[in-house]
Order: C-alpha cells, then sequence, then structure tokens
C-alpha cells in the first residue's frame, strides 16, 4: 500500500451556492448553504485516502465545534491524526465559499493552520522516512513549507508543493521539491514573472519539475526538455472545489507508476471531483478513476 504524508491546513468550509457572484456592496439571495470538510492539507489527505493510500496527515485544530466535526470526519476516513494537534487558544481554521455557475471564490481565515510548526515536521520524521510521497502546501507557515521540503530532501523521499495560495518562493526551496503544482497563475507568482507570458515558458525557467494543472484542459508536465500535455476528461460540472486537490493526492498517489501515468490518473480523478458539491465530497475511489480510464481508452 502506498504511503502519503500530508502536512497541511484542515478547515471547516462555509459554502453557499448563488446564481451568480456578488458585486462591491451589493446583496442578492443565495440558493443554499452548508457547512463541509475542507483545508487544502485535509482534503488531500481525504482524496488519497480514498485512493487507497495509506495516509497520515500533520497540521492543527482548535479545541472547538468545527475541530470536533473535523477530527471526526477524518478519523472515518481512515487518516492517522497522531501528529495533528488541538490548541486551547485558537479556533479551527474556515473557509468561506461561493459557487456560482461552476466556479468559486474562496477566502481563508487560517486561525489553527498558522500555528502549525517546524517542530510537527520534525516530529513526524520516521512517517515522512518511511513515505512513498509527501504533499505540502501553502495555506500554513512558510518556516514549516521548508521544514518540510528539507526533510523531505534529507530523506531522500519526494515532495509534492502545492504552492496555493501563492507566493515567491526562493529557488532554492524550488530545488528541493520533487515536483511542483501551480496553475498557470500561481507559476507566474512562484516565479516572480509576468502572469501573461506563455505557461510553456515559465515551466521551462522553473528550477524544478513542474506539473502544471489546466482545469478542463488537463494538465502540462516537465522533468527535461519541452512540456508535455495530458489532456483532460470531460465532465459536466457541479462545483470546482477541491480539484486541485484531488489532483495532487492522485498524482502522490500513482507517482510510483511513472510520471505520465500520474498525471493522466490524476486528471481522471480531478475530473471526477467537480461532479458533486463541496471540496471533499466529490472525491472518488479508485474502482471510479479506473472505470473512468477504461471508458476513455
Amino acid at each position: 500500500m502506498t504511503r502519503i504524508v500530508v502536512v497541511g491546513s484542515i478547515n471547516m468550509d462555509l459554502v453557499t451556492q448563488a446564481p451568480r457572484f456578488v458585486g462591491p456592496g451589493e446583496t442578492i439571495l443565495g440558493e443554499r448553504f452548508l457547512t463541509v470538510p475542507g483545508g487544502k492539507g485535509a482534503n488531500q489527505a481525504v482524496a488519497a485516502a480514498r485512493l487507497g493510500a495509506a495516509v497520515a496527515l500533520v497540521g492543527a485544530l482548535g479545541r472547538d465545534a468545527f475541530g470536533d466535526q473535523l477530527q471526526g470526519g477524518l478519523d472515518r476516513e481512515g487518516i492517522a491524526l497522531e501528529h495533528v494537534c488541538r490548541l486551547d487558544d485558537e479556533a479551527s481554521g474556515t473557509a468561506s465559499i461561493t459557487v456560482a455557475d461552476g466556479e468559486n471564490q474562496i477566502i481563508v481565515v487560517p486561525a489553527a493552520n498558522a500555528r502549525v510548526t517546524p517542530a510537527q515536521v520534525e516530529q513526524a520524521r520516521i512517517l515522512i522516512a518511511r513515505a512513498d510521497a509527501v504533499l505540502v502546501q501553502m495555506e500554513i507557515p512558510l518556516d514549516t513549507v521548508e521544514a518540510t521540503l528539507r526533510l523531505g530532501h534529507r530523506l531522500g523521499v519526494p515532495v509534492i508543493l502545492n504552492p496555493a495560495p501563492a507566493q515567491k518562493l526562493p529557488a532554492e526551496w524550488l530545488k528541493l521539491a520533487r515536483y511542483v503544482t501551480p496553475n498557470q497563475h500561481e507559476l507566474a507568482i512562484l516565479l516572480g514573472a509576468d502572469p501573461t507570458e506563455d505557461f510553456r515558458m515559465l515551466m521551462q525557467r522553473a528550477p524544478c519539475p513542474v506539473v502544471l494543472t489546466r482545469g478542463s484542459d488537463g494538465a502540462w508536465y516537465r522533468e527535461q526538455g519541452e512540456p508535455v500535455h495530458q489532456s483532460g476528461f470531460h465532465v459536466d460540472v457541479v462545483d470546482s472545489t477541491g480539484a486541485g486537490d484531488t489532483f495532487n493526492a492522485a498524482l502522490a498517489v500513482f507517482l510510483h507508476e511513472g510520471l505520465p501515468a500520474a498525471v493522466r490518473k490524476a486528471c481522471a480523478a480531478a475530473a471526477l471531483s467537480v461532479g458533486k458539491l463541496g471540496a471533499q465530497g466529490g472525491m472518488p475511489g479508485l474502482r471510479e478513476v479506473e472505470t473512468l480510464l477504461t471508458r476513455t481508452g
């Protein structure tokens, strides 16, 4: 069984479905409101577990009602939570999400996620040393992201850096990642480049291998030479929230099969994830991914 360690955020998503996005100072009537588990770290952990991996999560929750709900949900997914700390003096993280026309707008309040520390990463050293891959995102402090990259590099464990929300990072950090997985906008920010520049040129300028997500267009990936395109899978979109997290999880789970196969399966898993509401609600199981791949040849 593939072993994955995820270092990242855990949020409660506060989701509002609306007929359209509102403008400044505008009030409209929404169609539906619900609370669903989220956070990029938790999302990627859940997606990897559903794809058959043994998953451990490093993160933080407040000792509040949302924290209890989030911990219970992760536990039911079979995710190891020994390195998720509960904080008495901080709330659990939240994300306010508006969904309209299959797209989303998100505001994240980190709260407990801002106190995921490099010490927690070091405490998980044995788990990381035994992992087949490590996933880390940027909804936690940057010194913790750096600690994860450095520890994985020292231990020879591939670390996949999902640079979201994006900000410019030192080239030295990027070189420690086995793969960086931005979209086009995130890659430009990451490199401090012009966002209108051709993404294939940006991929070639990056100091590390890049797997670039392109929504319904699929993904592009580059280890050496020219970037290679993996087409997307056509699906009816209900909610795109969590598609990127599903992609990253699948990439990590299937990485042992080689990068081309892993990217193809990641595109299939991400496509399946947008067919239901909520970041974790649509995350597919392994059989669903295999069925889609078989049906599409």
